[in-house]
């Protein structure tokens, strides 16, 4: 139990800043749904057409946060206005999560390991620098000698569609919802741009055909 309790107060720095992180998240989310899921009431054509490219645009932007619930965003979008705005929807998230990847893969790998070593992680760190040095085709080999058993392995080979599926899970927002989902698989290298976009299609897709086809 004193070894627990240990462990846990190393990492102080890293669990208190997922709490805030998570708590943050949910609350930024709340705090700007109003901006994206507009008030009912009458409206001229022209007035719609301003809310819904400001909606898009704020979607965009928060889903592609981490621990932000952007998809709950959209989803509220999809109820309100139906299917008509599904493809709407469809493309600013994929925007999202896009947007989120490609910050992640510009952001300098010594910037993940510094951030990791104040968090207290001080191994997570070691590994983070030592894999950037690393050629990306024989990073899958040294991922594998640190996760050594036949499911990790597997993990690692089909982690195109393990990142489908964590995009659908419900409660991912633990992990950072879709935005933090997307900034990991960014900031690990181990997925290339074009295998990465094919995935984001595929899995934002099914909510937004649903409520376009019904």
């Amino acid at each position: 139990m004193l070894a627990v309790l240990k462990g846990l107060w190393a990492r102080r720095r890293a669990l208190g800043l997922y709490g805030l992180l998570l708590l943050g998240g949910w609350f930024l989310g709340d705090l700007l749904k109003d901006l994206t899921v507009p008030e009912m009431r009458p409206m001229n054509e022209p007035m719609i057409h301003w809310i819904l490219m400001t909606a898009f645009v704020a979607f965009v932007i928060l889903a592609a946060i981490p621990f932000v619930p952007g998809a709950e965003i959209g989803f509220a979008l999809l109820l309100l206005f139906g299917g008509q705005v599904a493809p709407l929807v469809y493309l600013g998230m994929v925007g999202a999560l896009i947007l989120s990847f490609v910050i992640a893969r510009l952001l300098p790998a010594a910037v993940f390991a510094h951030l990791l070593a104040w968090l207290g992680l001080a191994k997570a760190a070691d590994f983070v620098a030592k894999l950037e040095s690393i050629p990306p085709t024989e990073r899958i080999e040294t991922l594998s000698t640190v996760i050594p058993s036949n499911l990790g392995r597997r993990l690692i080979d089909h982690r195109h569609l393990l990142l489908a599926v964590a995009l659908n899970t419900p409660g991912n927002s633990l992990l950072g919802g879709g935005g933090g989902l997307a900034f990991i698989a960014g900031a690990s290298r181990l997925y290339s741009f074009w295998l990465y976009l094919v995935v984001v299609l595929c899995a934002v897709a099914p909510v937004p055909l649903f409520f376009y086809f019904v």
